[in-house]
């Protein structure tokens, strides 16, 4: 595949993919297996939106991850599991014995009924299975929809429903550090509400004993006896749906993101190369888990299609101490390590004891995910972890471009601490001001908005183009605005200010205010609820609550956080609740929410008019509760 080798090519790259944007993309898909050509590389309209990137041609994502490294490959490692348990015993799979896995358990997939376009959901622990499941999906050209394995019964019964999921893939239970997950209670119930579900397939990841619906449930091993390992990749069409992920938005609905096969395919495949400056033989590690797009993009499909090494990590940053990812990168030479700022500052305040005695000189690139990572994360980083020698490539994306955007590529790029740098290749960032003008000049703020299409972009929300036109196309005409807002400095680099709609982005997950307020507002005390982000230590940002009750009572408090995490789940849990009188609202009715902001990052200095409030005292006594709450402003 295309590789950048300095900066200059680079440059060239650049330019010749604004110049002349289906020659260059003509020119990196054609380094894919496909079974058909396409006809035309790009259509597209912002307005509707519609685009399409190689119509007419068939491929398949499976067959160019697996099938066409085997000739040279077979023996190589595609995945390492380390478990949760560092005392456990890590498994390796070659590309050969991870064909065979994905060949058998397309054919279970198959054998149950599976189709081209039904909808699988995966709510899976970090092991191998997971991408298997994944893969064989793809291999048959079903839609997969993973999700995070975090989340509440009723999160996945939401998710299921709105997509009419066929079948479900989970496991009995899954240990994340020192506390047992039971996967499988979790998903009795929410398939008690899940009526387009005929089939659970339990993966025994921990031999707990569990619920066995009859008729439904169905053992994974059990369904491998017998079954064979002969299976062709199907031909799919390039706009053919590949998978559904769910990502929150203002509203309380969770939005079902839609990535097609080639595009996607071929951008992932491309940014993972590059980004990272990956070399044959080294060994990958991003710590995303499946759920997220992350997992998907970095940690199974981009290493994969490039023939890579990818090391699949089951526990958690912490356990069973704080030196656990040092032990990992030791433990297996690992090269290029990729984590999100929440666990660099997490490990930050562990201090550096725990890089005693580990080896870390086989990493050779560093990088960052999820959300804009502070510069003393970054300094604490490139100097402890990569040891002042590594790059750090600070990836800006969105599950929304199923690909890195924005991002210094390593060693080759040079490098501005908390900043994303420059656009990839094919991608054209601009910045908006508050009446949908292009800001042509640097050293400016402004909207981030993206102008051209790209191969990885999402195509819609699964049944709901108009909310998907609504949210990234009817902003900025003719622009798809990511809902981020950057800086662009003097030298045209950039750095992602956060986020400017109503979700707030907790430890690189987004969450919509709107979605924790649902659930809030079902416990039997609470009237109604706002909630706001604001600046964390250790998450990037945290959830502030400010809720109105009908009468006071003990735990109140704890109790609306267990509602939030059986609702949402335990990430989405507040980390403040202000109980208070009542709102700051127009006359109108609507919420003002850059007040309640203000105050809840103890910005009370000036909170700007609150002359067209409907009772502008309320924010005097809600500034005084938080301030209470604090212990003082």
């Amino acid at each position: 595949m295309q590789q950048i080798n300095s900066f200059e090519a680079y440059i060239k790259a650049y330019q010749n993919s604004i110049d002349n944007p289906e020659q260059f993309w003509d020119g990196v898909a054609h380094q894919f297996h496909w079974t058909k050509p396409w006809e035309t590389t790009l259509e597209w309209n912002f307005t509707e939106p519609s685009i399409k990137w190689f119509a007419g041609g068939e491929t398949n994502l499976c067959y160019n991850c697996i099938d066409r490294h085997l000739p040279t490959k077979a023996n190589q490692t595609a995945i390492i599991f380390e478990p949760n348990n560092p005392d456990e015993e890590v498994r390796k799979l070659t590309y050969q014995e991870l064909y065979i896995e994905v060949c058998k358990f397309a054919n279970v997939l198959k054998s149950l009924g599976v189709n081209k376009g039904d909808r699988v959901c995966i709510y899976m622990p970090m092991v191998p299975e997971g991408a298997i499941a994944m893969l064989a999906c793809a291999r048959i050209g079903a839609i997969h929809s993973v999700v995070f394995a975090g989340f509440s019964a009723t999160s996945l019964a939401d998710r299921i429903n709105d997509s009419e999921c066929k079948i479900l893939i989970t496991a009995d239970a899954v240990y994340r550090g020192d506390k047992l997950v039971a996967l499988k209670n979790i998903v009795d119930e929410a398939l008690a509400n899940c009526p387009s579900i005929k089939n659970c397939i339990i993966y025994n990841n921990r031999n707990e004993n569990i619920n066995i619906v009859p008729n439904r449930d169905l053992w994974w091993h059990n369904l491998l006896v017998h079954i064979s390992a002969e299976n062709t990749a199907e031909p799919m069409d390039s706009e053919a749906p590949l998978f559904i992920l769910y990502t929150s938005g203002s509203t309380g609905k969770p939005k079902g993101v839609l990535h097609t096969t080639a595009g996607y395919m071929i951008y992932v495949g491309y940014t993972f190369l590059n980004v990272f400056n990956y070399q044959p033989q080294e060994i990958f590690w991003c710590t995303a888990d499946i759920g997220w797009v992350t997992g998907h993009s970095y940690l199974i499909y981009g290493p994969l299609l490039n023939g890579a090494t990818t090391i699949m990590f089951e526990g958690v940053p912490n356990y069973p101490n704080a030196g656990r990812f040092w032990d990992v990168v030791d433990k297996h030479q690992v090269n290029i390590f990729y984590t999100a700022p929440t666990a660099i500052r997490a490990l930050e305040a562990q201090g550096t004891q725990w890089f005693e005695g580990k080896d870390l000189s086989s990493l050779r690139v560093l990088g960052s995910v999820g959300e804009p990572i502070n510069e003393e994360a970054w300094q604490w980083y490139h100097k402890n972890v990569g040891h002042s020698n590594c790059p750090i490539v600070d990836t800006w994306w969105q599950t929304e471009t199923g690909g890195i955007l924005i991002s210094p590529i390593a060693g080759i790029t040079p490098l501005k601490p908390a900043f994303a740098t420059l656009p990839l290749p094919g991608v054209q960032p601009v910045l908006m001001d508050a009446n949908g003008n292009e800001i042509t000049e640097n050293d400016v703020e402004g909207n981030l908005c993206i102008k051209f299409p790209w191969p990885g972009m999402s195509r819609t929300l699964y049944g709901d183009h108009e909310r998907f036109r609504q949210t990234y196309y009817n902003t900025y005409k003719n622009y798809y605005f990511t809902g981020d807002g950057a800086r662009r400095d003097h030298k045209g680099y950039y750095r992602i200010t956060g986020r400017v709609d109503d979700v707030i982005n907790v430890s690189g997950h987004r969450i919509g205010t709107g979605e924790v307020e649902d659930a809030i507002n079902t416990h039997a005390s609470v009237v109604e609820s706002a909630v706001v982000g604001f600046p964390h230590d250790i998450k990037g940002q945290g959830i502030c609550a400010f809720v109105i009750i009908t009468t006071p009572q003990e735990n109140l408090e704890q109790e609306i956080k267990e509602t939030v995490s059986k609702i949402i789940g335990p990430f989405a849990k507040p980390d403040r609740i202000i109980i208070v009188p009542g709102l700051p609202k127009t006359r109108s009715g609507k919420i003002m929410r850059r007040i309640l902001r203000k105050i809840a990052e103890g910005d009370i200095s000036n909170l700007g008019d609150v002359s067209t409030l409907l009772d502008p005292g309320v924010v005097v006594e809600i500034r005084r509760l938080a301030g209470v709450f604090r212990g003082g402003i």
